[in-house]
């Protein structure tokens, strides 16, 4: 679990460090909502790790969707960045995506 933990740590650090720098210190992006989802479903896969219960999960999942509206809200503060629903809709996809690959999983393993 402390690795799980680890990593989580550094994917959300980068995630929120690469949403919340100035759009110019950025290279052109081929594809941001599908970067979001991925991040997100990233984060997800692994807060799926790190819980203990299904109920931790469903609080680090909603926990993730509460940390993308919070970076949205603070890209406002950024230079050349703003708050943007098809963002939130591509983090919520992923988490959302996550959560079902783990019901999907635990599902097939009780089988």
């Amino acid at each position: 679990m402390v690795l799980e933990l680890t990593v989580f740590v550094a994917v959300l650090v980068a995630v929120s460090a690469g949403c919340l720098v100035p759009a110019k210190w950025l290279p052109p992006l081929p594809n941001d909502k599908f970067m979001h989802f991925m991040a997100y479903a990233g984060l997800a896969l692994l807060a799926g790790r790190i819980a203990r219960t299904d109920s931790q999960h469903l609080l680090w999942l909603a926990g993730l969707l509460a940390l993308g509206w919070v970076i949205e809200i603070l890209q406002n503060m950024v230079p050349g960045r703003r708050f943007c629903w098809r963002d939130m809709a591509a983090n919520a996809g992923g988490i959302a995506f996550a959560a079902a690959i783990s019901v999907i999983s635990t599902y097939v393993h009780l089988m």
